[in-house]
């Protein structure tokens, strides 16, 4: 309960991250850096999604080794881990369970030329499981899947428009780095339109202005977009849309890579009340272990058939495994629920320390996976764009967190898995009870 949140004395230790620095120098000599809509994240050393807090102050850059639901930095600093490998963890660093069926499978092989009998019973659990799955089919990465759902959601419709959330984000394909973006050209995204969150209007003024020119809509199930607060859906909003999307013949894609298994076994759309026509699944899908999934109606059969899709990895049986032995003990577990409530407990207590200290900690999404933004002065990151990204009243918070061992992110949205437990949260609360202290004094 929050009242056992307890407040911590002055005086954690504030992590040394002497070999990380040290790594990084090295890295920088050999990996390219990372910008974001023309902002530098990352000058060198880091690229891709990590580099968002590779140059923040305290943060540790390469682990040692992860156990439950903390990791060790090289300079061997214990942190309590709130972004969960960006999401892939969700039973818990080296969990058993899904080590052991990994394991088992690499006895017999992992990439073969032919496919693994696993592959037909996995398919067969997710189409028991999800209630609008009548099929599956298995990539890599989430972006394997909502690229091959805008595919399958045009062959089915013969149309080429696709609409997006604006801020929403379906993976890295040149049609959703938006128009500008370095290496594409103006007919990656000439057909693709974007509509407002939770803008039932606008979605049809959209669907008006392009009769008959729509294949798709996909959107995550609830909003959760980089750098600020992640909205629910409003009441009646999935129902507007279906009703939309069905008069018109509109694929309805759910994008759940991010949220899946995190609200509900079946797909986020049971817990928020609708029915999609195609899912994409990943991240919490495998625990870790590299894989994502297509699934959709019968309605979809015959499009998803003729789609070529497929990559050397595609197949790999250990994943599959693993996948298999998630899914089956987040179900035995009852996991969404667990980390629904885990979340609301954590950030509850959160809350509840920062107003101790006279701050506002605004939560927002999910709580299983939770936002975070202290209201009390604009971040810069809100008001100077990505090169202030690293300061202001939040960041600093999250910073001072995250140097006493409770990992966060003051840009993304956070993860909690069913590995966090009573210690870890009481940790956490020690930690943010201190950090708010410093960023107090420092005022």
């Amino acid at each position: 309960m929050v009242a056992s949140v307890k407040a911590a004395s002055l005086g954690l230790a504030v992590y040394e991250q002497t070999r990380s620095r040290e790594l990084f120098e090295r890295a920088e000599r050999v990996i390219p850096g990372q910008k974001y809509g023309g902002a530098v994240i990352c000058p060198a050393g880091m690229c891709g999604h990590y580099s968002l807090n590779a140059m923040a102050p305290g943060y540790p850059i390469y682990f040692s080794e992860a156990r439950g639901a903390r990791f060790w930095d090289v300079d061997g600093n214990e942190y309590v881990d709130y972004m969960c490998a960006y999401g892939p963890m969700v039973l818990g660093y080296k969990n058993p369970v899904i080590d052991e069926a990994v394991r088992k499978q690499n006895e017999k092989s992992n990439t073969v030329t032919l496919a693994a009998p696993l592959m037909v019973e996995l398919a067969e659990y997710l189409v028991d499981l999800v209630p609008i799955a009548d099929w599956a089919f298995f990539s890599k990465n989430g972006g394997d899947a909502t690229a091959q759902s805008v595919m399958v959601a045009r062959a089915a419709t013969g149309r080429k428009k696709i609409v997006t959330v604006a801020d929403g984000y379906h993976g890295v394909a040149a049609w959703m780095q938006g128009p500008g973006a370095p290496g594409t050209v103006e007919e990656d995204y000439r057909n693709i339109v974007t509509v407002d969150w939770n803008d039932v209007k606008g979605l049809e003024n959209v669907v008006a202005e392009n009769p008959g020119e729509i294949a798709a809509f996909i959107s995550s199930p609830y909003h959760h977009p980089l750098f600020i607060d992640n909205e629910l859906p409003a009441p009646g909003y999935w129902a507007n849309v279906e009703r939309i999307c069905r008069k018109e013949g509109i694929v309805i894609i759910a994008d759940d890579v991010r949220a899946g298994f995190r609200a509900h076994m079946g797909g986020s759309c049971e817990y928020f009340g609708f029915k999609p026509d195609l899912i994409c699944f990943g991240k919490a899908l495998g625990n870790g272990e590299p894989i994502a999934a297509l699934v959709g109606t019968d309605a979809m059969r015959d499009a998803v058939a003729s789609v070529f899709y497929t990559g050397t990895q595609f197949y790999n049986a250990s994943p599959m495994a693993a996948s298999l032995a998630t899914l089956r003990e987040l179900q035995r577990i009852d996991g969404p629920n667990v980390m629904l409530q885990t979340g609301k407990k954590l950030t509850d207590g959160m809350v509840e320390i920062a107003k101790n200290h006279g701050f506002d900690l605004k939560v927002s999404g999910m709580p299983s996976m939770p936002y975070l933004r202290l209201t009390d002065e604009d971040s810069p990151i809100w008001t100077e764009g990505l090169e202030a990204m690293h300061t202001g009243l939040h960041a600093t918070w999250i910073s001072e967190c995250t140097r006493r061992g409770a990992f966060f992110s003051s840009v993304h949205n956070h993860f909690v898995s069913t590995a966090h437990d009573q210690a870890d949260l009481e940790r956490t609360w020690e930690i943010v009870d201190e950090a708010f202290k410093v960023v107090k004094n420092a005022r």
